[in-house]
């Protein structure tokens, strides 16, 4: 299969899974090692490419991100959701610098790992849906330091493939009696930079071998990720107020399966 097909197909991957809680990367590296593509580069696409996805939900809350921004001066309540942010951000940042190596080439080595993280995320996401606590707070942009700490550190989680960075944020959020939509969004915001930094990261650590054709495939896997991602973003809020998280936990689950299952065959 010309690289250019599987460019687009782990595009596509990326932009349907980033934003609900089934494991983009996760999903990413069964589908590399479906396609049979090789470690390197494409272990470094994936990464590089989930900042796409999150170019759209930017753009999806450019409006209000703009106004947060520009009323950070005047506003307690920007300031308060920007510093939320940012607590949430720095378990995540610490276990990302201090196990960069071991997450590359370790834990995206084992596909094995990958499909029991899904199908256990699937399980905790079946429960928490039907037994979270009662929401105490329903603002993602309006959450307790305490709250957004303490989700930052289930986000951390997400370093073992397969557990999710938005699955890990939802549940513990939700687990903090934040309620479902507010989860979600919370999430979303909470991947910009959590993401940008991952990207940032990367680009540098593998830049003398992004040239040429390469550059060329990860610019097209990132243009297709960012607008899937766009797309679904777009209903993934409401889906979630009117389904809630059940459906993704059978999914997650689904996967898992059906991965261990290809594995003990091959």
């Amino acid at each position: 299969m010309p690289d250019w097909i599987s460019a687009i197909i782990l595009g596509v991957v990326e932009g349907l899974t980033e934003f609900i809680p089934v494991s983009s990367t996760g999903h990413l590296l069964l589908a590399k090692t479906a396609l049979g593509l090789p470690p390197g580069f494409w272990d470094t696409f994936i990464v590089l490419i989930q900042l796409g996805a999150i170019l759209g939900v930017v753009a999806l809350y450019f409006r209000r991100l703009w106004a947060v921004l520009v009323t950070l001066p005047t506003s307690q309540r920007s300031r308060h959701f920007a510093l939320s942010v940012l607590v949430a951000l720095l378990p995540g940042v610490l276990a990302g610098a201090l196990l960069h190596d071991v997450i590359k080439d370790v834990l995206f080595g084992s596909p094995r790992l990958i499909c029991v993280s899904l199908i256990v995320g699937g399980m905790v996401l079946l429960v928490i849906d039907r037994r979270a606590p009662a929401p105490r707070e329903t603002d993602a942009m309006a959450l307790s330091l305490k709250t957004s700490l303490l989700v930052g550190l289930f986000q951390a989680l997400a370093i073992i493939p397969g557990v999710s960075r938005s699955g890990g944020t939802i549940v513990g959020a939700m687990l903090l009696g934040v309620e479902k939509r507010a989860a979600a969004e919370f999430s979303f915001f909470l991947a910009m930079p959590t993401m940008a930094g991952a990207f940032v990261l990367d680009f540098w650590s593998n830049r003398q071998s992004l040239h040429g054709d390469r550059l060329g495939l990860l610019a097209l896997g990132f243009g297709v990720s960012l607008v899937v991602g766009y797309a679904v973003a777009r209903v993934m809020l409401d889906f979630v107020s009117r389904r809630g998280f059940a459906p993704f936990g059978w999914w997650r689950i689904l996967v898992g399966a059906a991965g261990l299952v290809l594995l003990s065959r091959t």
